[in-house]
């Protein structure tokens, strides 16, 4: 029988408000919460997940150093995500990233596929992974991101034209045109197997930021 620790019955905006009143320790809570939706996210734009780990701890920290001016209108995942984003898009502009595409003006690109294919440390199942993770990676970046937010975080319509800052009738149409160019047979499984996140992972990520952050 799983034991439920009292702060894991706490919603974000509680553990917010204590982290500011001075139980800075309680931020680890927070990373832990989001670390496999930001990896996701992340993966879907930066193809390497060490690339990806680098960019969520900036994440982390940028969010930390600026948690009491979240405003708390919308979601704190929400809120993450879009820091996330902006620094997958700053990442790619300083050319640390050969394979990924430009996503600062992704309106604006044009639809040019990637077929270069990411390993990953580890795939539930291997063989439905590896065609998975083909698949998202073969169609253009800004239809892949509304799919990850869509489909595999479960964001709804609002919250992704939120987190990309494009429209409700982008976000629709995005999702439409990439569930189209993913092979049916590969779409019913993405949930489980594509861009896996392991205790390992997550607790590297969580120990460097609070390192970084003199979190003791």
């Amino acid at each position: 029988m799983s034991i439920i620790s009292p702060i894991d019955t706490l919603t974000d905006n509680e553990i917010i408000a204590r982290v500011l009143a001075g139980e800075k320790r309680l931020f680890e809570q927070l990373m832990r919460r989001h670390n496999t939706s930001l990896f996701r996210i992340g993966m879907s734009f930066l193809n390497n997940d060490m690339d990806v780990e680098d960019v969520m701890q900036t994440t982390y920290i940028n969010a930390y150093q600026h948690l009491d001016k979240f405003r708390q209108e919308s979601a704190f995942g929400t809120w993450l995500k879009r820091i996330l984003i902006n620094e997958c898009s700053q990442y790619l502009k300083k050319g640390k990233n050969v394979v990924g595409e430009d996503i600062s003006g992704m309106e604006h690109h044009p639809d040019t596929p990637k077929t270069k294919e990411t390993p990953v440390d580890t795939v539930i199942n291997k063989e439905l992974g590896k065609v998975l993770e083909k698949a998202l990676l073969s169609i253009p970046e800004k239809y892949r991101a509304v799919f990850v937010l869509r489909e595999i975080e479960q964001l709804n319509v609002a919250e992704t034209s939120q987190v990309l800052n494009i429209s409700k009738v982008n976000v629709k149409v995005r999702q439409i045109r990439a569930k189209m160019m993913l092979r049916e047979h590969v779409a019913n499984f993405y949930k489980n197997d594509v861009f896996p996140f392991h205790l390992i992972r997550c607790d590297r990520i969580v120990n460097n930021v609070l390192r970084e952050l003199g979190i003791h």
